[in-house]
Parts: structure tokens; C-alpha cells; sequence
């Protein structure tokens, strides 16, 4: 299945249906009065967040959903029927934008989570609703009120634990795959990851997920590459792994370039928890490897770690790294939710 993260989809709700103007006429029936329904509402434009899903492939193919108008009223007191709403089933992590792709109306961030995009018209009163005693013959009623019409822009960013960062060729695509079940696109020439690719991970007997994104280049945070469209991917991420490829002779202008692009991209992104690790030790000496790290450590102000995603050497140590960020991220959400009275229902309070 293609990946798409970014869509354009045209809605439109249900008008409401008019009110009906009628007299009962029946045989031996004097004074029959007014029995004029009321119209049906319109229908709603929903978008609903399920699982199993993780592209907006599906609007590539169908960009107008017009959800159904409400009946009108009849006579002899009966209403018309509502119209059906429509359900727009996007994958969890989906923002809803209005058409100026800025200003955000929803993010759906949980399964199961529905938003109502255009409400239905409400239906017109038939002539029956304005019967009183002093008006025992009205013969008026309303008109449905009209449908409510918008372009919207649907955006998905995934839901991963950590997202790998990196230039092209820091060998991300090769560490998810020496790591996961994913088979990402692995070549020798920059720019081999198009799109977005998740892996699960495992280590000690812990998974967590984790979200490959193409490589970042210098102007990436000002449209340069393609990096600066798949940086969305990483925002919701607990962690970010941050792979230096080894055999780069300017190891130290490579972590530079991407850290300036996550400042320059805004958010909180740039004050993420990183583990910041040399890829492909494999391919140098032992002596070049330690100038390498030093300079990089000299910079950084910690340690880093050293991994080759082709040899497998120190890969434990850097899931282990990560794992750790993510289970403190989902530490203090649960102490929040604990706080907050959301904890799941049996769960002991203090």
C-alpha cells in the first residue's frame, strides 16, 4: 500500500428537509385542522480515528463526501426522515486542518475518537407546529436550514515511540531493518527512504515502536529535501535517535546540521530527549573511530554511543538507551493520568 500523509478532501453536510404544509381532509370529518410534518435533519460529516491503518491513501482516490439531506415533512402528522451522516475513518494521529493547512480543528490522536466536521441542517416545522388557539389554520412552515460546505486537509503523523534522524546515508534505514521486522528500501545513494517507514522493536522483553523518516539535509526546515515534510512524523515521538554516520569526515558539522533544522522547525522538537550515536564502525579503524567520538563528545558534552546497524555490534546498547527514554515518557503519563482521575477503572488512588 502507497503511504500518502497529506490530503485534501472536500465536505459537505445534509440540508435539513422542509416543513410541509397540509390539512387533514377526510370523509365525515369536520374541522379536519392542520397535519403538516416536520422535515428530517440533515445528515453530519464525522471523521472517526481507527486502528489498522497508517495512510490517507484512500482520499487519493475520493476527495468529495456530501453526507445525506434530511426528508422533507408530509402530511397526515408525519415527519420526514433524517438524513444518514458520513464517516470519514482516518488512521490515529491524523490532524484535521482548515484550508489554509494552518489552523488546526482536531487532532485525533486516540481509536475510536470522532469529531463532527459540518452538522446537518435541522428540519423545518410543518404547519402542524404553529397550531394554537388563536391560530387554529396556519398555513405556514419553515424551510430546512441549508447544508454547511468546507475544504478541509487531512495530515497524518504517525504515532511511534522514538523517530531515527539522521543525514542521507546515516544508515537509518539499515538500523530499522537489523532491528525490526520492517524492510525499508536500502541502497548506497542518498535519499533512499521516500516516506515515512515503523518498525516494532524489541529489547529485554520490551517492544516500542519506532519511525524512520527520510534524511534531513541543511534547509530542510525551509522546504529544502525532503526531510522537512516527514519531520511531523517525529513530533509525537518520546525519543529521538540521532545516527552520525562514522565514515563522514565532518562528523561534527553532520550532528550540527540536523539540530539547527529541528530548532529552525520550531516546537518542542529541539528539547526532545535524543540518543546521539555513531553508525558504521564497521567501516573504519579503530584510531579514526576514536578521534571521531571524542570530537563528537567534546561537542555534544556527553557520550555517545557506537553501533553498526550491518554488524550488529552495539545495537543492544543503543535500543537499551532508547527503550529507557520511552519508558519514562510513559512513566509520567501515567503519573498524570493518576492525578488527574483518568486511570483506568479498578486502579488504586491514594
Amino acid at each position: 500500500m502507497k503511504f500518502l500523509d497529506l490530503a485534501k478532501v472536500y465536505i459537505k453536510s445534509g440540508a435539513g428537509g422542509n416543513g410541509c404544509i397540509s390539512f387533514r381532509r377526510e370523509a365525515h370529518t369536520e374541522y379536519g385542522g392542520p397535519d403538516g410534518g416536520n422535515g428530517g435533519r440533515g445528515g453530519d460529516v464525522v471523521v472517526e480515528a481507527i486502528d489498522n491503518l497508517n495512510t490517507l491513501i484512500d482520499f487519493r482516490y475520493q476527495q468529495h463526501f456530501f453526507a445525506q439531506n434530511g426528508r422533507s415533512g408530509m402530511g397526515k402528522q408525519r415527519s420526514g426522515a433524517d438524513g444518514q451522516d458520513i464517516v470519514l475513518k482516518v488512521p490515529v494521529g491524523t490532524e484535521i486542518l482548515e484550508e489554509d493547512q494552518e489552523t488546526v480543528i482536531v487532532d485525533l490522536t486516540e481509536p475510536g475518537q470522532r469529531f463532527v466536521l459540518s452538522q446537518g441542517g435541522n428540519g423545518g416545522f410543518g404547519n402542524l407546529h404553529f397550531k394554537s388557539s388563536t391560530n387554529q389554520a396556519p398555513r405556514r412552515a419553515n424551510p430546512g436550514q441549508p447544508f454547511v460546505e468546507r475544504t478541509i486537509w487531512l495530515r497524518l503523523k504517525l504515532i511511534a515511540d522514538a523517530g531515527l534522524l539522521g543525514l542521507p546515508n546515516a544508515g537509518k534505514s539499515t538500523f530499522l531493518a537489523a532491528t525490526s521486522n520492517a524492510r525499508p528500501k536500502i541502497a548506497d545513494y542518498p535519499f533512499t527512504t521516500l516516506h515515512p517507514n515503523l518498525g516494532v522493536v524489541g529489547v529485554d522483553n520490551k517492544e516500542f515502536v519506532i519511525a524512520d523518516i527520510p534524511g534531513l539535509i541543511e534547509g530542510a526546515s525551509e522546504g529544502v529535501g525532503l526531510g522537512v515534510r516527514f519531520l511531523g512524523h517525529v513530533e509525537r515521538c518520546a525519543v529521538l535517535l540521532h545516527l552520525i554516520d562514522g565514515t563522514s569526515e565532518t562528523v561534527v558539522d553532520d550532528y550540527k546540521t540536523i539540530i539547527q533544522e529541528l530548532e529552525k522547525y520550531g516546537g518542542d522538537l529541539a528539547n526532545r530527549p535524543r540518543v546521539t550515536a555513531l553508525n558504521k564502525i564497521d567501516a573504519i579503524d579503530e584510531t579514526e573511530l576514536a578521534i571521531k567520538a571524542h570530537e563528537l563528545e567534546l561537542h555534544i558534552g556527553s557520550p555517545i554511543l557506537q553501533l553498526s546497524g550491518v554488524s550488529r555490534a552495539g545495537l543492544t546498547d543503543v535500543l537499551r538507551a532508547v527503550a529507557a527514554e520511552v519508558e519514562h515518557r510513559d512513566a509520567l503519563e501515567k503519573i498524570s493520568k493518576t492525578d488527574s482521575g483518568d486511570e483506568e477503572p479498578g486502579g488504586w488512588r491514594p
